[in-house]
Order: C-alpha cells, then structure tokens, then sequence
C-alpha cells in the first residue's frame, strides 16, 4: 500500500505565501512524476504543476512565476511554494504520484485526500 498525505493548507491574505508538501510512505521502489493539482468549488480538477524525478518542472500559465514546485526524491516529498497568492488560488489542492513502482513490480497512481487553501480577498 502507497500512502499521499497533503500537508501546510490553510487560510491566507491575498499576497501572501503558503507551502504545501506531500509525502508518500508505504511500499515505495520508486517514484516517476509528482504533481499538484486543485479543484475549485464548481470547477474541474486542474492542473497546478509537475516535477519528474530528475527535476524538470511544468506549470499552469496561471500560477507560472508565482508558483514553484520542487522534491526531495530521497524522502519521497514534493513541495508547492505559493508565492503572490489571489482569491482564485482558493481550491483544494491534491498531490499525485502516477507512477509509483513498489518493491514488488506493480505500478500504481496514487491522489492525495486533499487540503484546503483559501486566499481572502
């Protein structure tokens, strides 16, 4: 079993600066990609950004210089800085992991449960 737990959510003023982290734990061998997306109310899950392994990094135009995405492979974490944050950041945030091996072969993609951020205005 491979477990995402979201951590570092919470209520901020507009401008202001949250960090999200995501740690996996279980029977890991290795992970692919790690990601963040977010859903907000009314909306479709969306794309925030994306880091493979060797640390190549994608991100939503909407969050591109503001947003920074980075991971510690050793301690199977990956981190969200949110930096300049606007009411239309307020979603929940989900960690992702598509493609966790574990020691056994098997390969599976992995969510989050979710954390909350919510940027007043």
């Amino acid at each position: 079993q491979v477990q995402l737990v979201e951590s570092g959510g919470g209520l901020v003023q507009a401008g202001g600066s949250l960090r999200l982290s995501c740690a996996a734990s279980g029977s890991i061998f290795s992970i692919n990609s790690m990601g963040w997306y977010r859903q907000a109310p009314g909306k479709q899950r969306e794309l925030v950004a994306i880091i493979t392994s060797g640390g190549a990094t994608t991100y939503a135009e909407s969050v591109k210089d503001r947003f920074a995405i980075s991971r510690d492979n050793a301690k199977n974490t990956v981190f969200l800085q949110m930096n300049s944050l606007k009411s239309e950041d307020t979603a929940v945030y989900y960690c992702n992991a598509p493609r966790v091996r574990t020691p056994g072969g098997s390969v599976g993609d992995y969510w989050g449960p979710g954390i909350q951020v919510v940027v007043s205005s």
